[in-house]
């Protein structure tokens, strides 16, 4: 059997995914298994033991190859029985579809029911409204439904031998210790700037790590936040913190520099879910987006916000223009929980740290 496993178009969504992969992988041992995947998360997953093989898909890429036509084409020579589709698009749907794939299992949204073979559904409200529920429970309801035991929902992900020479390197260039603990700070996310902590607060607590706790602090970034994570570096105005902005960033380095760290700090973004596939305690600090939907079983993860009335609106940018769901996040509370995880290096599997005014 030849499986098609369309993956999730975003970095956290893609490692909240692993579950699911690795489901597909111990329930059909013996089958193919092809991820068709956006170019640019393709180092989330390397390293990782799953797949047979890669497809690259695009549909705005440059390079044919890796567009909807192109893509549909190699999806018929491969003969691929089943489809595994993780993304909720209608193009997703229609390109499992229009590769002839005859059993196309994936959740009825967006109107492409039609095109699905297996429609799962779902769970609403009595008033039809999406129930906020953990992704990483979705995704396995697929594996599910083509008979694959779910297992474990714990995440799961490598570096590659390149990851951790990219990290060792920036380790020395920066002068950050191989002994004692480094924090990282993670600021950014594709989401939208309703997500971010402003970069004031963020350079309080590095400021405070390395100056009441003796860490050291790493800020991660990618190519988009590299002013951001200057600024903070400027802004916490010690040695001690330092930042990739003038490293040659990518997803490689980020998960490598998340493995090794003794506690990240980060917004409701992409790799906050690094920390969970490698055991690395995490504070992540919400404010628009439900705590509910990225919920993972990481027993050291605990989750900070700020309770707001209208919040929260899983809405990009602030459409009350106040942003005070993370703006109002006091510093010194954030350093407090990020103070308790780092020294005891557990978290609560129980529920969430709220951060109320003080």
């Amino acid at each position: 059997m030849t499986i098609a496993v369309f993956c999730p178009n975003l970095v956290g969504d893609a490692a909240m995914a692993t579950p699911t992969f690795r489901a597909l992988r111990n329930g059909f041992p013996t089958a193919d298994l092809l991820a068709i995947i956006r170019p640019a998360l393709l180092p989330v997953l390397e390293g990782t033991p799953w797949f047979d093989r890669v497809i690259a898909y695009n549909p705005r890429s440059r390079t044919a190859a890796e567009r909807t036509i192109a893509v549909a084409r190699r999806l018929r020579r491969e003969r691929c029985d089943v489809a595994v589709l993780m993304p909720q698009s209608f193009r997703v749907a229609g390109l499992a579809w229009l590769a002839g794939i005859p059993r196309r299992i994936g959740y009825e949204r967006h109107g492409r029911g039609f095109l699905l073979t297996d429609r799962l559904q779902e769970p609403r409200d009595q008033a039809g409204q999406r129930l906020p529920t953990p992704i990483v429970g979705a995704y396995l309801e697929l594996a599910r439904r083509l008979g694959a035991p779910a297992g474990s929902a714990r995440l799961e992900l490598a570096t590659t031998a390149a990851d951790e020479r990219a990290a060792d390197q920036a380790y020395r260039s920066l002068g950050l210790p191989l002994e004692g603990p480094v924090v990282c700070l993670n600021t950014g996310g594709a989401y939208g700037p309703a997500k971010s902590w402003p970069d004031e607060h963020f350079a309080e607590l590095a400021r405070r790590l390395v100056d009441e706790r003796g860490a050291s602090v790493l800020v991660l970034c990618g190519p988009a936040e590299r002013e951001a994570a200057r600024k903070i570096v400027v802004l916490a105005g010690r040695s001690r913190v330092v930042s990739l902005a003038d490293q040659p960033v990518g997803l490689g380095l980020t998960k490598a520099c998340v493995k090794r760290s003794a506690l990240l700090v980060t917004t409701d973004s992409g790799p906050r879910h690094f920390a969970a596939a490698f055991d690395t305690p995490v504070l992540t600090l919400f404010g628009p987006t439900h705590i509910a939907w990225t919920r993972t079983q990481h027993p050291r993860a605990w989750h900070m916000f700020h309770s707001v009335p209208c919040g929260p609106c899983q809405r990009p940018t602030c459409p009350e223009g106040h942003h005070r769901c993370l703006r109002d996040l006091a510093p010194d509370r954030v350093f407090q929980a990020a103070s308790t995880l780092l020294f005891s290096g557990r978290g609560d599997r129980r529920g969430s740290v709220r951060a109320v005014p003080a």
